[in-house]
């Protein structure tokens, strides 16, 4: 991740296999992670059960929450691709009761990448 990136509020990749080693505890012993984006110290986690939500808050960035969504929770989603000015790409998810979730992506996600994970899943 750029150090821009990290500024701006843009994620970017992070590799599946060490966030499933950092976040083991999290995580069911046959569940596997399919990707992983970091937003800063903020982590979240598309796994083939659920997406988890990571928040390091406070100074230290010690104190977490973890939240937790099962992909059957979410109603609908939407991707807005980057532009000429605009140099981040943005994902909004909805999930039951209507609360929406959106993360942004630096120009280095393939963000029709992260629709596509995420229609795959949702579509079970």
């Amino acid at each position: 991740m750029g150090f821009l990136d990290g500024l701006t509020g843009n994620a970017s990749r992070v590799d599946p296999r060490a966030v499933a080693e950092e976040y083991a505890r999290l995580l069911t012993s046959d569940e596997q992670v399919h990707a992983a984006y970091q937003l800063v110290r903020d982590v979240f986690i598309f796994t083939d059960r659920r997406l988890i939500l990571i928040d390091k808050q406070g100074v230290t960035g010690r104190k977490m929450q973890y939240h937790s969504v099962p992909y059957k929770s979410i109603t609908h989603f939407s991707v807005e691709t980057a532009g000429t000015f605009d140099l981040d790409a943005e994902l909004t998810i909805w999930i039951s009761g209507g609360q929406g979730i959106a993360k942004q992506f630096g120009r280095g996600v393939d963000v029709y990448e992260v629709q596509a994970l995420l229609a795959a899943f949702v579509a079970r």
